[in-house]
């Protein structure tokens, strides 16, 4: 089978396509014929060897962790899904290799009629992400949140999640995006300078929770919420200097100090919760962009930028 994967550090262009033994479903789990599957930016992070102090890996390293696609093997004590099934899901942090014409899921959910294969195979990341951390947050109904980075992969989903909660939510994004954030339920506003004060005038009231999907602005968002215990990142890696959360969901075996504390428990019931949303129209994955399999190095580019909306994927 084909697997996306890179065998040394460097630019977007280490990424290719290989040939691999195919996987196959161990107890329970399964096994799935790849139709689209998502393009992690930590994985960019990983690839450019910015992190290599701090989580190391060995080579090939092959990459993505969710997916979506047909059943085709089910593993021992695996019940409630059966050969020919659509569904989305995740593989395991340590076994990656998602971005493959065949993926084992440990955890999955059924693909939502109301989603194309490209929104669910970016679907699984951002809906565990955005559960883990609004529920570390407790967000709930009559909540006000802040959802920085409010348009990339996990922002737009942590937007309609914490609305379908019951939360007011204000998120930051450029200009150019805020008609795209309103229709997602958020009031908008820009990120940078003046921060605080933009977001005082939306809420004044003041912010139950701040939700940071962009990183490098903890002194704002920490001011934001008045505790650094109501601000959570998935992106900063100074989270600590500031008292801050940073939000991982590896096994706690497989992390390291210099990211954090250990890992949060795996917010899987997420999905279960997103295929109800989505059946009652209430939660969509912008999709950025799809590129073929074979483009893999062109949608890590495009990752890189950091202007993308939404998801980026790949389809096979």
């Amino acid at each position: 089978m084909r697997a996306v994967q890179f065998t040394e550090y460097g630019p977007p262009g280490v990424v290719h396509v290989a040939e691999a033994e195919a996987p196959h479903a161990g107890p329970g789990e399964i096994r799935v014929a790849v139709r689209a599957s998502g393009v992690s930016a930590g994985e960019t992070l990983v690839r450019s060897g910015r992190m290599r102090d701090i989580m190391p890996i060995a080579f090939p390293y092959r990459t993505g962790v969710e997916a979506a696609g047909v059943v085709d093997e089910v593993g021992d004590g695996v019940t409630g899904v059966g050969i020919g099934d659509e569904v989305f899901g995740m593989t395991t942090v340590a076994a990656r290799a998602a971005n493959a014409d065949h993926a084992v899921l440990v955890v999955w959910a059924p693909k939502p009629a109301a989603w194309g294969w490209e929104e669910a195979g970016g679907a699984a990341g951002p809906v565990e992400t955005s559960t883990r951390v609004l529920d570390r947050l407790a967000v709930g109904a009559g909540h006000t949140v802040l959802v920085q980075g409010a348009a990339g992969s996990v922002g737009t989903v942590a937007v309609q999640m914490a609305v379908a909660r019951g939360a007011a939510v204000i998120g930051t994004a450029s200009e150019r995006n805020h008609g795209f954030l309103r229709s997602l339920g958020a009031r908008p506003t820009t990120y940078g300078t003046g921060l605080v004060e933009r977001v005082r005038a939306l809420a004044p009231g003041g912010v139950d929770a701040v939700f940071d999907c962009a990183g490098g602005a903890l002194p704002d968002l920490v001011a934001i919420a008045g505790d650094p215990a109501r601000v959570v990142t998935i992106a900063d890696f100074d989270a600590a200097a500031h008292g801050v959360h940073m939000s991982h969901g590896a096994p706690a075996h497989e992390t390291h100090a210099a990211l954090g504390a250990s890992a949060d428990p795996m917010a899987v019931h997420g999905l279960e919760t997103a295929v109800a949303l989505a059946g009652e129209g209430r939660l969509r994955v912008p999709v950025a962009a799809a590129f073929p399999l074979t483009e893999a190095a062109a949608a890590h580019e495009l990752s890189e930028t950091r202007h993308a909306r939404g998801k980026i994927v790949l389809v096979h």
